[in-house]
């Protein structure tokens, strides 16, 4: 494919990778906010759910260092597919966030001083690279599946270690977080 094909090829998802790009975030942060039982709709607080999708930020970090080294190995099907499953677990991981936060009260941090400083440095930047990724993670596996892999390269080399930040912090923010759970 000559290289104007592939950038056509990528231009069909452009629209897509915009508007979920600004979706994602905003229903986040809307359905973040409503209470299920607000509604009238009696569901238990899955309170469950936090370790879990902490669990799940965990693998995905394993899976993005893991596909780093099978591209760095020339192992293009296992990269291709970590990927591709790191992708699933971020939004397997935003399901179960929003369902949490949609049902259960949220939890204060308890820490004082110092930790609590570096808890919400640590969270505020989870947060807001939480949001920034996305587009970037989009264009990036765009790019893969449209075989524009020279572009590919370019912009995974500021995705991977934006979404691998992401993903660990997101383990962090749950471990300093989880002792003040109700």
């Amino acid at each position: 494919m000559i290289e104007t094909e592939k950038l056509s090829e990528e231009k069909k998802y452009n629209k897509w990778i915009v508007v979920l790009a600004i979706a994602i975030p905003l229903v986040v942060a809307v359905l973040s906010r409503l209470k299920l039982q607000d509604f009238g709709i009696e569901v238990e607080p899955l309170t469950f759910l936090p370790p879990i999708y902490a669990t799940i930020n965990g693998l995905t970090a394993v899976i993005l260092v893991i596909a780093f080294i099978a591209i760095k190995n020339k192992n293009l099907v296992l990269h291709e597919n970590l990927m591709t499953t790191a992708l699933w677990c971020s939004v397997v991981f935003l399901v179960m966030y929003v369902a949490y936060h949609m049902t259960s009260d949220s939890t204060t941090f308890g820490g004082e001083g110092l930790i609590k400083y570096m808890y919400y440095f640590i969270l505020v930047t989870h947060i807001l690279l939480s949001i920034v990724i996305i587009p970037f993670v989009l264009i990036t596996y765009v790019r893969a599946i449209t075989n524009n892999f020279e572009r590919h390269k370019k912009i995974a080399r500021i995705t991977f270690p934006l979404w691998l930040y992401v993903a660990v912090t997101g383990v962090i923010v749950y471990l300093m977080i989880s002792p003040y759970y109700v």
